[in-house]
């Protein structure tokens, strides 16, 4: 019954992200797969024809680029990759405005970094640009811009990027096209089977997983349950389907029994809930450094929903500054929030153990009496019941 409900409120929904991988727009042989690109188009146009708002996540950028320059394998320098992407983007987005104008929609192209995304200015600015292009019945076309990434601000694979792009507009639906139908387990006899609804994903799911299967995508189904998990915590359902199969996208959002559906997580309680701050501290930054906390700061925080003191910290890791993101971790080595601090490393160190009164003693009368306050710290454990 779960399973059947929560498949039936699909076609309630009105934002949707479609996240499609290189694997679904490129043939073997590393040329754009046209036929399929035709078909996705068609199927996406149907969705906005039905009054739905509709978000496109594209890879496929470096693979056209390297077809273009008659490069057969995927380079493994960056550099290169990024000439690739440069040659390859105007070329998919030239192929996406003949294909949507054929069905009569518009198109906007979104290029995102994660650094894009971790600057609360510049993250605001995506997401009402984002909004604003739905706005005007555009559907926009994001990828990473793979152009100017490096190591340090990559998203890492499209997937990441369609979970973050949901969480940015506050999506109903995700839909993740693969080239295989769903997540697929070992049933009792040992066989390999879809499962058609995954309630959560956990360490046991995870380990069902195999690798990326293509010289062409970066992401693999490990990466997209944990991409899915993410979203779905944030309220978003999240379908994993089969790209290649015509009209998929129909059939998600009419409720059939197609890939994998990973429902949206209840809707929390006002105190407990992420509003769009706090989504942005927890996923759109990468932490810096982390902090050890004793008992009495972990239920602190777990259980009463305060800020972070200086009292209850025992060790500092890491190399950080005021405004960066960090760990929060338990005695017992656990991840149990994050936030961004309002020291750095060398002061936190300093005042660790302290009682906020020595603050402004060591530091100055203007000096934050937390380390990390309330509003700016995301819990990852769930507080005990």
């Amino acid at each position: 019954m779960p399973h059947q409900t929560a498949r039936k409120a699909l076609a309630a929904s009105r934002r949707v992200v479609v996240k499609i991988g290189s694997r679904v727009l490129v043939q073997r042989n590393g040329r754009p797969d046209t036929r399929r690109m035709t078909a996705l188009v068609k199927d996406i146009a149907a969705l906005r024809r039905a009054g739905r708002e509709v978000i496109v996540v594209s890879s496929g950028a470096i693979a056209s680029g390297l077809q273009a320059l008659g490069i057969k394998k995927k380079p493994a320098d960056l550099p290169t990759l990024q000439m690739a992407a440069a040659v390859g983007q105007s070329r998919l987005m030239a192929a996406y405005d003949r294909l949507f104008t054929r069905q009569k929609c518009t198109i906007g192209q979104v290029l995102l970094t994660h650094d894009d995304l971790e600057h609360r200015r510049r993250h605001l600015n995506a997401r009402n640009t984002m909004l604003k292009l739905l706005e005007h019945g555009i559907i926009p076309i994001v990828n990473e811009n793979d152009v100017v990434s490096v190591d340090e601000i990559k998203f890492g694979d499209n997937d990441a990027l369609a979970s973050r792009s949901a969480m940015l507009v506050e999506a109903d639906l995700l839909v993740l096209l693969t080239t295989v139908n769903g997540f697929h387990a070992p049933d009792a006899k040992g066989r390999s089977r879809r499962v058609p609804y995954l309630a959560d994903v956990t360490a046991d799911t995870l380990s069902h997983t195999q690798g990326k299967g293509s010289i062409f995508s970066t992401g693999g189904m490990a990466s997209k349950l944990t991409s899915a998990a993410e979203a779905a915590r944030m309220g978003t359902a999240v379908v994993i389907a089969n790209g290649r199969k015509d009209d998929i996208l129909q059939q998600v959002v009419a409720g059939a029994n197609v890939g994998t559906l990973i429902p949206p997580a209840p809707a929390p309680t006002a105190n407990g809930g992420l509003n769009l701050r706090r989504r942005w501290v927890a996923f759109f930054h990468h932490a810096q450094g982390k902090v050890t906390v004793d008992d009495g700061a972990r239920d602190a925080l777990l259980l009463r929903g305060k800020s972070l003191l200086p009292v209850g910290i025992r060790a500092v890791t890491g190399d950080f500054d005021a405004g960066d993101l960090i760990e929060i971790v338990d005695a017992a080595g656990r991840c149990i929030a994050q936030g961004l601090t309002e020291f750095s490393s060398t002061e936190t160190q300093l005042l660790k153990g302290l009682k906020s009164g020595k603050i402004r003693e060591l530091l100055g009368a203007d000096a934050p009496d937390e380390v990390i306050h309330r509003d700016n710290l995301v819990l990852l454990t769930p507080p005990a019941r």
